[in-house]
């Protein structure tokens, strides 16, 4: 590893393109974290195992120096130089992490495209080799290709570049999230009846949020408890702080209105979230309501 960026050419300059990726989509929704426009600069990190001289030191600090920002929480490869060894290329590039904790990759195949977006070669690399990437960083590293590995005897000079074969996925199911309140006081047998519930209804259209009505009953104070799902069909965690309500009963006729202050309430991307709405009995519209068919509806904007 001693020499691991010995250079002999003396122009400091990159040959290479950028592929940038959501983190999510290489890492996972466990690892990776939702997207966004924030911009995020990242800075210069080597493998602490490898020894880089002063000389190479300069030329990736330069190099650094001129990339764009990322938004928050991509993964990036950017091309810098590639050269052929014998039957080897060697491809260096930095890989660059905008989100703000360190991350570690997994054996992961990448792929050589041409200026063109034209398929050069493919190889899987086993990327737990670059070690722990640390936040908004970019680390430059080697990767090998043999030539066959290559569907080309020679590659380009100039705008190449190196990308993630991101394979397209089934979408994850949707689920259950429960609040800690719930999940510590919820029997064992509803919180089956709520996932099967949750996993037999169709789930919420891509970035819908609706709501969905479980359970409306009256207690012995008079007061009005409403149960919802809260389902979130985005990909980002969502927060309600207010929420304002109306439920009908079997007359098709508004029974109450209200506005709930919500405490920081956070429903998990592609997750459908329960609870329970109290409204008090001086707030009924009606003293006779019929509950054997009813529902509850945030009012229509505009």
């Amino acid at each position: 590893m001693l020499s691991f960026f010995k250079r002999k050419d003396k122009n400091i300059e990159k040959t290479g393109s950028d592929s940038v990726v959501d983190s999510r989509e290489l890492l996972g929704n466990g690892e990776g974290e939702a997207g966004s426009e924030k911009l995020v600069e990242t800075e210069l990190s080597f493998h602490p195992k490898v020894h880089v001289g002063t000389e190479e030191r300069y030329y990736f600090q330069f190099l650094q120096n001129e990339l764009p920002p990322l938004k928050e929480n991509q993964i990036s490869l950017s091309g810098i130089e590639l050269k052929k060894d014998e039957d080897i290329w060697q491809i260096v590039a930095f890989v660059r992490n905008s989100l703000a904790k360190s991350v570690k990759f997994k054996e992961t195949p990448l792929l050589l495209i041409g200026p063109d977006g034209e398929k050069l070669g493919r190889k899987v690399f086993n990327l737990a080799d670059i070690g722990e990437l640390p936040a908004a960083s970019s680390r430059p590293w080697v990767f090998e290709f043999h030539q066959s590995d290559l569907e080309k005897e020679e590659l380009p000079a100039t705008g190449w570049k190196l990308a993630f074969e991101i394979k397209a996925q089934q979408p994850e199911q949707h689920r259950l999230d429960l609040h800690e309140s719930w999940e510590k006081s919820l029997a064992e047998n509803d919180k089956e009846k709520l996932e099967k519930l949750v996993s037999s209804v169709e789930p919420p259209k891509k970035g819908e949020v609706n709501f969905m009505g479980i359970q409306a009953a009256k207690a012995e104070d008079g007061s009005l408890h409403v149960t919802l799902l809260v389902r979130n069909g985005s990909m980002k965690n969502l927060k309600l702080e207010k929420l304002p309500l109306i439920v009908e009963d079997a007359s098709d006729e508004v029974i109450v209105k209200g506005g709930f202050n919500l405490d920081n309430f956070e429903v998990k991307a592609n997750t459908s979230k329960p609870w329970t709405f109290i409204f008090p009995k001086e707030m009924l519209l009606k003293e006779e309501i019929d509950l054997s068919k009813w529902k509850a509806y945030p009012p229509q904007k505009g």
